[in-house]
């Protein structure tokens, strides 16, 4: 039986990836009227308990050499945690604030800017093709979420926009990181622990006390994340942005059903054209990565 490639590996990581940052965005809204910051503690703590929990069962398998790493590693590690902070932060935020697909949309910023930074740090090259598939599924996701511009939502959207670049910028480091082998729970395992101490001052002086079905909510977002964060590194460990990210934007598609389940929300028309357009790239691009437009296209040629 032929063996599966890295790229396909990538794809199936940042699907699962995509559906559990869906699922997690839909117990943070569940959780209620509490603030953001306390919501990304929570999630961020359930996150650090999960990884460390697999490091250290790693670690006593195969020994303290995974967790050696060259000191480069350091300063990729807290580009990664302060970048992904920020995408946390400005999620959770946006949640809080604008629809649920406005976020979601915004958040999706991150492939794009994933390939831009990849191009930047790594010099990872981006292809036509790739490039034009991406750019026409972030506007079949455009008709899927349609934006709103009333004024009132600026500050919450801008602030949203902010955290796809973050989270754009964190899959970079994430790739860069891979290049230097770098443990994929440690990366985990640091980003949480670094936004841990981030949200801590607030939760010394303004902790709001929550109920018993917020607590559970809040957990369960943080289980989702955690398996969003592995997923998404062990992504970007086995393939670049450019071949993979277009994936990411199945999380689109997730967070409409899911809304559907849970909060009554249809779609309309300009939904449903979006998720045509949206699985039509993403076919383009794998079959891109196959060669068999290539073929085709040297066929045809010639």
């Amino acid at each position: 039986m032929k063996s599966i490639s890295n790229s396909t590996r990538g794809i199936i990581y940042i699907i699962i990836s995509a559906f559990c940052f869906a699922l997690m965005a839909v117990f943070v809204r569940l959780s209620g009227n509490i603030h953001f910051i306390q919501k990304a503690f929570f999630r961020n703590s359930i996150a650090f308990i999960i990884a460390l929990i697999f490091l250290i069962k790693e670690v006593n398998q195969n020994g303290k050499t995974i967790i050696i790493f060259p000191k480069i590693c350091w300063l990729w590690l807290f580009l990664r945690s302060a970048s992904g902070s920020l995408g946390v932060f400005g999620n959770f935020y946006a949640i809080d604030k604008i629809l649920l697909a406005d976020a979601a949309i915004l958040n999706k910023m991150a492939p794009f800017f994933t390939i831009l930074f990849s191009f930047i740090l790594l010099k990872e090259k981006i292809k036509p093709i790739p490039l034009f598939a991406i750019i026409i599924a972030f506007f079949g996701a455009m008709l899927i979420v349609k934006p709103s511009f009333d004024f009132s939502k600026t500050i919450p959207t801008l602030v949203a926009f902010i955290g796809g670049l973050g989270a754009g910028f964190a899959y970079a480091c994430i790739r860069k990181l891979s290049s230097y082998n770098c443990n994929g729970k440690v990366i985990v395992l640091f980003f949480s622990a670094f936004s841990m101490i981030l949200s801590t001052p607030y939760m010394i002086f303004n902790f709001n006390p929550m109920t018993l079905q917020q607590l559970i909510f809040l957990c369960l977002a943080g289980v989702c994340a955690a398996g969003g964060q592995f997923a998404i590194t062990f992504a970007y460990s086995y393939a670049p942005a450019k071949d993979i990210s277009i994936y990411d934007y199945s999380q689109i598609i997730f967070s409409t059903l899911m809304g559907l389940f849970f909060f009554g929300q249809i779609p309309d028309k300009y939904s449903f054209i979006g998720y045509f357009i949206i699985i039509l790239m993403a076919l383009l691009n794998f079959l891109w990565q196959k060669k068999t437009i290539k073929t085709l296209t040297f066929l045809i040629v010639n």
